[in-house]
């Protein structure tokens, strides 16, 4: 598509960088663009509001599980944070803080949800759509959409008939009462076991179904004292010192998830005895003990989910869900549940979160259809072949299970930086990976992978896509995908030249 014909397509705004989303990749990338002087990009955000997961994630409970020192920018330290693991409230003014002093407001357009884009090689630009219609023109175009973003609702036979309120746990309804009500919540994951603590003690009745238990550790959260949070705005270095000293010690947790069996047989002890102390019953601790190893799912922290299932008004299914009829629910054995509300704790759409979008690349190549296909494949979770000008934050096989994420968006968003500027200092048009680079990348992890617990561990978790490939996590310690990511090398891409106006 040419010029004249984009213009006739009503192209809204024409910019060099489109960036989707503001969570903490989006907004991260957005401030570094200003920090190098910026102003060339505009940001996208589906919602009328910031903050990604942390603004739709409003659930009772919501907190972060990691450290609050590590869960924020390194060039953006917060020394007033509460708590050790900060709440969902907190960490969404963190994000409206930043927002505000990057003056950041001014780039973003609410309320315009991407569904698709597509690359011209002639003109050598994105062309983005959003849901009203509306189209927007970059340079380059970086996806900052992350992957807990769309709710994973299961089926369930015979919901439609059912009479009470429903909802996802990422849309919670804070208008709907919840006490005395008797409620069911289905799932058991990472936002399940901050909630169900929340609502035990308001409900009349809860029924948790549980399809897996998930391994629980301890979670070593208290507030921060004042006289630290002192320090912290006072002693230069102290909030540094705290931070480098929580890196390494996460980092070190690596070891486990890659197989050390020593590491991972001490924390199943440590959570099997928070079993044993608060589940007295034998009955209730057999169904919440995991038959499978640490680490092969996600890793849950709490102090007050096992507590919570040991109340009198609490009962936990492990026998599946056969149907649901007006104002109950049926177990795969059989038995009745009355219900006033479901409450899904089902996670979101992590490995086919793409499925949705239509991303078109070279030749017209449909990235939904090749990831569906093939898998999701990227160079270092940022770049794909055949997709020029595209770079994924918190991309495929970038995810963690012992460490911040946001360390693996700083180091992408300085890779994404770096690649603009070797485009425009080359005077190209656009920066494609050679495919045998990808190729050689996705060997490499995915033969780290099959070593790791998240394979071998004898569990199906969300880490894994439809052919049970891990495409989610990175396999190893951050400090390498630093180190991997610190710059663009030149050998892995091709350079695409402009192709003159008189040629095309």
């Amino acid at each position: 598509m040419g010029a004249q014909d984009m213009a006739e397509a009503g192209v809204q705004e024409r910019t060099t960088v489109v960036i989707v989303g503001t969570g903490f990749s989006g907004l991260g990338m957005a401030i570094q663009l200003r920090k190098a002087g910026r102003d060339d990009f505009i940001i996208l955000e589906k919602a009328d509001e910031i903050g990604g997961t942390w603004r739709d994630n409003s659930y009772p409970g919501c907190a972060c599980d990691v450290q609050s020192h590590m869960y924020s920018f390194s060039f953006e330290q917060n020394p007033d944070w509460s708590r050790w693991f900060s709440g969902q409230q907190e960490i969404f003014g963190y994000l409206k803080g930043l927002v505000d002093k990057y003056g950041l407001r001014r780039f973003i357009r609410f309320g315009r949800e991407m569904v698709g884009a597509q690359w011209d090689a002639a003109e050598g630009v994105w062309t983005v759509q959003d849901a009203q219609g509306r189209s927007y023109q970059g340079r380059f175009l970086v996806s900052g959409v992350g992957a807990l973003h769309i709710p994973n609702i299961p089926h369930l036979d015979g919901i439609e008939r059912f009479q009470g309120e429903a909802f996802h746990s990422a849309n919670w309804n804070h208008d709907y009462d919840l006490n005395g009500k008797r409620v069911a919540v289905i799932g058991t994951g990472a936002s399940a076991i901050q909630f169900i603590p929340q609502i035990a003690p308001r409900v009349a009745q809860l029924t948790v179904f549980q399809r897996t238990p998930p391994w629980v550790m301890p979670k070593p959260d208290r507030p921060i004292p004042g006289w630290m949070r002192t320090a912290f705005r006072r002693v230069p270095g102290a909030q540094r010192l705290v931070r480098n000293a929580l890196y390494w010690f996460l980092e070190a947790r690596v070891l486990g998830f890659n197989g050390h069996p020593t590491l991972l047989k001490l924390a199943s002890k440590i959570a099997e005895r928070q079993i044993a102390k608060h589940i007295k019953d034998p009955q209730l601790r057999a169904k919440l003990t995991p038959n499978y190893v640490m680490g092969c799912k996600r890793v849950l922290q709490s102090n007050d989910y096992y507590p919570a299932l040991a109340r009198d008004n609490v009962d936990v299914v492990d026998q599946g869900i056969a149907h649901v009829r007006e104002h109950s629910i049926v177990d795969g054995a059989g038995v009745e549940h009355e219900v006033d509300a479901i409450i899904y704790g089902t996670g979101f759409h992590v490995t086919d979160a793409f499925d949705h979008l239509a991303v078109e690349g070279e030749d017209g190549r449909d990235l939904a259809k090749e990831w569906a296909t093939h898998g999701m494949r990227t160079h270092r979770g940022i770049c794909v072949e055949g997709f020029p000008n595209l770079f994924f934050l918190l991309g495929p096989n970038t995810g963690l299970g012992h460490n911040s994420v946001v360390f693996m968006i700083e180091s992408q968003v300085r890779y994404v930086l770096d690649a603009i500027r070797l485009v425009e200092s080359s005077d190209a048009q656009a920066l494609r990976v050679r495919p045998e680079a990808q190729e050689a990348f996705q060997r490499e992890i995915q033969r780290k992978l099959a070593k790791g617990v998240w394979s071998t561990g004898g569990c199906t978790s969300w880490y894994l896509d439809s052919q049970g490939v891990n495409r989610t996590i990175w396999p190893g310690f951050t400090w390498r995908y630093w180190l991997q990511t610190r710059s663009v090398d030149p050998s892995e891409f091709e350079l695409v030249q402009r192709v003159p106006a008189a040629a095309r």
